[in-house]
């Protein structure tokens, strides 16, 4: 017997289409892995995906919720790669180890999709699960490592420097190697959990 969802529940979505929005997903992520967000229209992704313009633009509204939906499906992954993958990343590391590898692989993953958070644009910005989620788990490792204190502020102090405006500026305009700026995000860590 099918239930009827929960008042602030969205409805199941229908499978024609989930089809539908996978394969708009997977075709605009062909086009970025090819040609770069610049080169993602509405009409390429409907001819890549075989659907009318329309459907695009029913799905999604606009371009830039096209590519905050992608943002979306990776930060999704990544954050399941934090929940239940390898360690160090995930289960299984001291804390330290585990802080250490979340700050490298979000400083990779917002370096890598800078330009398309850059074409979300407002659409594009953190939503509050993605923020809280990453805020979240930077407060649950530094107590575990003891650090005593406001967790909520310098979790957020550990998080700025891994936003894409801020690696961008560094790794383009002050041409800063990837190596330097996590050894310099690496120090603040042990700064902040007092490590000599």
């Amino acid at each position: 017997m099918d239930l009827l969802p929960l008042a602030d529940e969205p409805a199941p979505e229908r499978s024609d289409a989930a089809r539908n929005r996978e394969a708009l997903l997977r075709a605009a992520q062909e086009l970025v892995d090819l040609c770069g967000t610049d080169g993602v229209t509405m009409d390429a992704v409907a001819a890549r995906a075989g659907v009318g313009k329309g459907t695009v633009f029913r799905r999604f509204e606009s371009r830039e919720g096209l590519m905050a939906a992608l943002l979306n499906r990776s930060e999704t992954e990544w954050q399941a790669q934090v929940i239940a993958g390898d360690p160090p990343l995930g289960p299984g590391a001291p804390a330290r180890d585990r802080l250490l590898a979340f700050g490298h692989s979000r400083m990779e993953l917002n370096l890598l999709h800078a330009r398309l958070i850059e074409a979300a644009g407002r659409a594009g910005a953190r939503s509050y699960a993605a923020s809280s989620f990453a805020a979240m788990h930077v407060r649950y490792l530094l107590g575990e490592l003891g650090v005593r204190g406001d967790l909520t502020f310098l979790a957020s102090a550990l998080l700025a420097p891994l936003e894409a405006i801020i690696l961008v500026q560094q790794t383009e305009r002050d041409q800063l190697p990837l190596e330097v700026i996590r050894a310099g995000w690496d120090d603040l860590v042990r700064r902040v959990i007092r490590e000599d």
